[in-house]
């Protein structure tokens, strides 16, 4: 009987999760309508992320330049300005172009801890109109199994609002 309590939370909780993510975006489509500049459109994704979801100890994207990532927007504590190239869980997401969830950043391989009580993490590809990756959204938690699935497939959707008008 235990376990199918369990379930229960888990589900009610996925769907508040997800909810949560559905208001965040009609949100940001809102916002977009009046400005389609890319980097005022990281800084309100953002901005609304790490006000609105649990657990959202730092949000930003790193950008590509050259053979670089570069700080770009965030909020949250002080970051990393520059990431070594082919290091840590922002690389790993420009080098499959996939998304990445890591549920404990101490027990992933070159993790870059740019503040120490990051615990756990999950980055997002950002892709321009060609689909070329130019950047990656980071965000991490101060608690261990913060992200899943639903964050991927939905922070997803948030970075797709960036080249949509």
């Amino acid at each position: 009987m235990a376990k199918i309590a369990h379930y229960k939370i888990c589900f009610i909780m996925a769907g508040k999760k997800e909810g949560r993510y559905k208001r965040v975006q009609l949100q940001l489509k809102e916002l977009f309508i009046r400005n389609t500049d890319i980097q005022s459109r990281m800084a309100t994704i953002n901005a609304v992320l790490y006000h609105k979801m649990d657990g959202f100890f730092w949000v930003g994207f790193y950008l590509r330049k050259d053979d670089k990532l570069l700080i770009g927007p965030y909020q949250g504590p002080l970051a990393c300005l520059e990431l070594p190239k082919n290091k840590g869980v922002c690389w790993e997401g420009i080098n499959t172009g996939k998304s990445i969830v890591v549920p404990d950043v101490h027990e992933f391989p070159g993790h870059i801890a740019c503040d120490s009580r990051s615990k756990s993490e999950i980055v997002v590809p950002v892709r321009d109109k060609s689909n070329t990756i130019i950047g990656i959204m980071d965000i991490d938690s101060n608690v261990k199994n913060n992200f899943d699935s639903i964050d991927s497939e939905q922070l997803e959707m948030i970075v797709a609002l960036l080249f949509q008008h």
